[in-house]
């Protein structure tokens, strides 16, 4: 890319991410912008800015990943510091929005903490939100700001179609539970594939149990498609069940890989083949396991940041 033809923009990392805005400032021919952001003693968070925003574009990459509130508080603390620095427009690049699965009340007296996060980021100062396969897609209604959802699932599907070429009579999309049926006919319809759907009861939060598949598996190589994995409680219990139904394989896919406590040996210990995700969240050294392959989004969001700035549509990136 032509430096001199995005001369009025700075991309800058938070922690959450900062290899994914390294490669996404590479990929445009840049380095992220220089900033200080660390912790006092007592935990709170710094920012300074090493260098001018004033009048520019200026792109925070930082998803809210855990730890979730340290990475949420310094993303407000770098929008604040960027609006006082007299930047011309602030965008929140958050490639994994945290709290995206409180966004409704389930039962009465609960928060619906994903509005009164876009409500922070919004006061924090943000013009603009560019995300990825947030939980509940109405989460971008919670704004008053404009939303940029980006779909993960091109990435995905040319994966899987290079890997499973001229094999598609024998593949089935699998969704996890009811909520991902959208997703798995989404991921499905390219290939002209066949579905199926794990009809789970939930006894208590972050448990699963696996009571029912819908849909014919025996035989076909099974590809189970959700938007994060979690304690991957779910996914696991899925591919088992699969399995046992006879299937020939277990593959599985998810934007997010949140891999929270015991999710790493749940995946080594279940059918599962192959684990996909993208790099929305770092991967620790401690949970790169031979099972789990993470594609990269930064060409997406690259591209996404050049036509935001260039005012292009978005609209055909998720084609």
């Amino acid at each position: 890319m032509n430096n001199g033809v995005f001369a009025d923009y700075k991309i800058f990392a938070g922690n959450g991410n900062p290899a994914l805005a390294e490669e996404i400032a590479g990929i445009m021919g840049r380095t992220p912008g220089k900033a200080e952001v660390t912790t006092f003693a007592d935990g709170e968070v710094y920012v300074n800015l090493q260098e001018t925003v004033r009048g520019l574009d200026v792109y925070i990459v930082q998803p809210t990943c855990n730890p979730v509130n340290n990475n949420l508080m310094e993303l407000c603390i770098m929008i604040d510091a960027m609006k006082r620095a007299s930047a011309g427009r602030i965008n929140a690049v958050i490639p994994y929005y945290g709290y995206a699965r409180q966004d409704r009340k389930a039962k009465p007296r609960d928060p619906i903490t994903a509005k009164l996060v876009a409500d922070i980021i919004t006061a924090a100062g943000a013009d603009r939100v560019v995300t990825m396969d947030l939980h509940a897609a109405q989460i971008q209604g919670y704004f008053n700001i404009p939303v940029d959802h980006l779909i993960g699932k091109p990435i995905l599907t040319r994966y899987f179609q290079e890997k499973f070429e001229g094999n598609w009579e024998n593949v089935v999309v699998v969704s996890p539970d009811h909520g991902s049926v959208t997703r798995a006919r989404s991921f499905a319809k390219p290939f002209d594939a066949p579905i199926a759907i794990i009809d789970k009861r939930r006894p208590k939060a972050n448990e699963s149990e696996i009571m029912n598949i819908i849909g014919d598996v025996a035989g076909k190589h099974a590809i189970l498609v959700d938007d994060m994995v979690d304690t991957a409680g779910t996914i696991c219990n899925a591919a088992n069940a699969i399995k046992k139904m006879g299937a020939l394989s277990v593959q599985a896919c998810a934007t997010h890989a949140v891999l929270s406590g015991p999710a790493i040996q749940r995946i080594q210990d279940s059918a599962i083949e192959e684990m996909v995700f993208l790099n929305t969240i770092p991967l620790p050294e401690e949970k790169k396991i031979d099972k789990i392959k993470q594609l990269s989004v930064a060409p997406l969001f690259a591209e996404t940041i050049v036509r935001i700035f260039t005012n292009n549509p978005l609209s055909n990136l998720s084609a």
